[in-house]
């Protein structure tokens, strides 16, 4: 059998805060890195010998990962970074309170704009002082999305998937994707075939792992879980 561990990284800043983070770089809290620790633990416990690992370009990712590998004893595992496997950019709503915004705009357009498949939040401002590109961690031509829908983020995680993940699971590596909740929304939504009614109520819980277990040579799903059992979330059957 062949494994994959989906990892959303720890509570960030902005988690803290209630607020919408997309794209910007917000850093973990002190309860990020222990959740980070323990996925690392809850990881190493398994006896998965894990060929490599994948993460986005946002340190919150980024530093979810390395304290995994680290309490694994892992940390000379290959790791690729890539911004396809970045956050959905929350558009207009980046940067603020999720309460007050449901306050504004009514919680029903809210959870539309946060959790269903096709509709994105409003555009970003370009005037709004949220990050550039300019910081050598993008490379040349890719543009900052004005917002993003799960669709619009499935479409630059899916070719990733199809062109530099899926072929080595396939092969039988076993792999480790620390990201967010959106992109790993969005691998969900391909590996499980959730539709698009039922992927809004599919949610990825900060530090938990969800190990997959995949026939050796495809795709098709044996089994799958959350390992921390007292937080974990529904997974969605495989179809």
């Amino acid at each position: 059998m062949t494994y994959l561990a989906l990892v959303r990284h720890g509570q960030s800043a902005w988690n803290l805060e209630n607020r919408f983070t997309g794209w910007v770089d917000v850093d973990l809290t002190d309860q990020g890195r222990e959740e980070a620790a323990k996925a690392g633990e809850l990881l190493a416990q398994e006896n998965v010998e894990f060929a490599a690992a994948y993460t986005s370009v946002l340190s919150r990712a980024i530093r979810t990962l390395n304290i995994a590998l680290d309490k694994m004893d892992k940390s000379w595992l290959p790791v690729t970074k890539d911004w396809r496997l970045n956050e959905r950019h929350y558009g207009g709503l980046t940067g603020l309170n999720k309460a007050e915004t449901a306050e504004k705009h009514g919680e029903e357009q809210v959870l539309v704009w946060r959790r269903s498949y096709d509709t994105p939040p409003p555009e970003l401002d370009d005037a709004t002082a949220f990050p550039s590109l300019t910081d050598g961690r993008y490379p040349a031509g890719v543009t900052m999305p004005k917002t993003e829908s799960l669709k619009t983020t499935l479409d630059r995680v899916q070719p990733y998937w199809e062109a530099d993940i899926a072929p080595r699971v396939k092969a039988g590596d076993n792999l480790i994707i620390a990201a967010h909740g959106n992109s790993l929304r969005a691998l969900v939504k391909m590996l499980f075939n959730v539709s698009n009614d039922d992927i809004v109520g599919v949610e990825m819980p900060t530090g938990n792992p969800l190990l997959i277990e995949l026939k050796d040579g495809s795709l098709e799903i044996v089994s799958a879980r959350y390992l921390d059992t007292s937080r974990a979330t529904e997974i969605p059957p495989a179809k």
